[in-house]
């Protein structure tokens, strides 16, 4: 397959933006200013400053002077590549590889797209009607390589798309600006009468590279197609992920469902093509007015079951909101791992973590009440407690060493100790008093204590005096002191756990 490259000028991108917010500033002349060095200068300009011979570089003192009815707006460095971005991802409806491409540009990968649109010409013309009806002005066009398009956008007037293989005809009669060579480079070829690409595309290549150095070479091959050039997509594509064109604006929730239905059959289909299973997934409506309305999902163990994917994502799809329309659904499964074939049950009976019943009920938990809702922890050979466990998102995780059982743990393990306020009547002794947040506990009975040392490898510090209490209501605690008592110093105190 061939690839075909569409290339998106706005020659006003940040004015028409704020002519969008602002209507009343559409017909008349705006600048945006920036400091340098000491002075005020103009960063942009709509069409009306630029009839009044306004543009960038001109000091915003002298453009007052020229029109004083000039509207003046503060500029932002990233204000370009923010609104390239948005838009950039509301191209993502026309195809999945869209990329910013410098201050007034985009460049969109449409290798096997256009036909969906009955063709490269209603295909461009879709995207250029759309973005002039939002309010921009902006320029395309397509070619076999990325900076013929670009040239093309910029440099060319009349029909903008260049057949297959044609793009040194289109190029020839351009300036040589129009292959993005360093000002310098342009200059010295106009300073010798080479002001098209035509007068030096057949120059003999030993002879442009000792006189303009391979930058010149390496962009007149990329502009050929014979060098290929990279493109950095605003969104990664996966490599499992699947596309719906709807054909009407799908408003309702029904139609919602039945997109996701279709894709969640495609993409399980692939998976269970390939031995997949989907751990995690992504489902985007791209809307009419370019908002993007996305929930996602998780698994606890690979998948490949749509219907059970189909309960994760129904649980969230009421915060999508349709408003006017949705053209574009996008299903996508940026985390995947091996999954085998479902065995056959052969008789009834649990059958522990590999229970798929399991898996799917602990799924439709984290869908309701979130990700932090249920954890499974598995142990860890450590003598500090609170490393002594982690925290595993797989079921199928085997543990690497067995559980400590020797010794009495609590089953509610603070995150980090908290501190309390204790009274001991001797060093060693466990606590007969003991305050946390602000309520008063008596023991009645205790165990310890149990000395744990710190892990000198990892950090220095003193060690720990654990001890098992109750308190007079029958509620028991995990305790420990922090170093020995020495020279009249009271160590600290700290609560870490709680007993059923």
């Amino acid at each position: 397959m061939n690839k075909r490259f569409v290339a998106l000028f706005f020659p006003h991108l940040k004015t028409d933006w704020l002519a969008i917010r602002r209507p009343e500033l559409r017909d008349s002349p705006l600048t945006l200013s920036a400091k340098e060095k000491n002075r005020v200068i103009i960063t942009a300009a709509n069409r009306a400053a630029e009839k009044e011979g306004l543009g960038p570089g001109m000091v915003v003192a002298d453009a007052r002077a020229i029109v004083p009815t000039l509207t003046v707006m503060d500029d932002r460095a990233d204000r370009a590549f923010k609104l390239l971005r948005g838009l950039g991802e509301w191209g993502i409806r026309f195809t999945p590889l869209a990329a910013v491409d410098g201050d007034d540009g985009l460049i969109l990968d449409v290798s096997g797209v256009p036909h969906l649109w009955g063709g490269e010409e209603p295909y461009l013309k879709e995207i250029l009607r759309r973005l002039r009806t939002a309010g921009y002005d902006v320029r395309g066009a397509m070619a076999d390589t990325m900076l013929a398009a670009w040239a093309i956008a910029r440099f060319k007037k009349g029909y903008p798309i260049i057949a297959p293989g044609k793009q040194a005809e289109a190029l020839a009669p351009l300036p040589a600006a129009a292959l993005r060579l360093e000002p310098e480079t342009t200059e010295r070829l106009q300073q010798l009468g080479l002001t098209t690409i035509a007068k030096f595309m057949s120059i003999p290549r030993g002879a442009l590279r000792r006189r303009f150095g391979p930058d010149l070479l390496q962009r007149l091959d990329k502009a050929l197609g014979y060098e290929e050039e990279t493109l950095e997509p605003i969104h990664p594509v996966e490599l499992f992920a699947e596309r719906l064109p709807c054909l009407e604006p799908i408003q309702t929730r029904t139609g919602i469902e039945i997109a996701l239905q279709r894709l969640l059959n495609m993409l399980c289909q692939r998976l269970q093509e390939e031995g997949k299973g989907l751990r995690t997934a992504t489902f985007r409506g791209y809307r009419l007015d370019g908002k993007v309305q996305e929930i996602a999902i998780s698994t606890t163990r690979a998948t490949q079951q749509a219907s059970h994917l189909f309960a994760l994502f129904e649980i969230k799809l009421g915060t999508i909101e349709p408003d006017l329309g949705i053209e574009l659904f996008v299903l996508e499964a940026p985390k995947v791992e091996d999954a085998g074939p479902a065995q056959v049950t052969l008789w009834s009976g649990s059958s522990g973590l590999e229970d798929t019943g399991l898996a799917a009920l602990l799924d439709r938990f984290v869908g309701k009440f979130g990700a932090g809702a249920i954890r499974r922890y598995l142990p860890e050979e450590r003598y500090w407690p609170e490393r002594s466990i982690r925290e595993s998102t797989d079921l199928r995780e085997e543990p690497q060493t067995a559980w400590r059982t020797d010794r009495t743990r609590p089953i509610h393990l603070l995150p980090h100790p908290e501190p309390i306020q204790v009274t001991a009547p001797i060093p060693d002794y466990p606590p007969m008093l003991f305050r946390y947040k602000g309520v008063l506990h008596r023991t009645s009975r205790a165990d310890g204590p149990e000395r744990i040392e710190r892990e000198w490898w990892i950090d220095q510090g003193p060690h720990r005096d654990y001890y098992s209490v109750e308190d007079e209501e029958g509620r028991r605690y995990w305790l420990f002191r922090s170093g020995h008592y020495r020279d009249g110093d009271s160590p600290e105190w700290f609560i870490h756990g709680f007993f059923a």
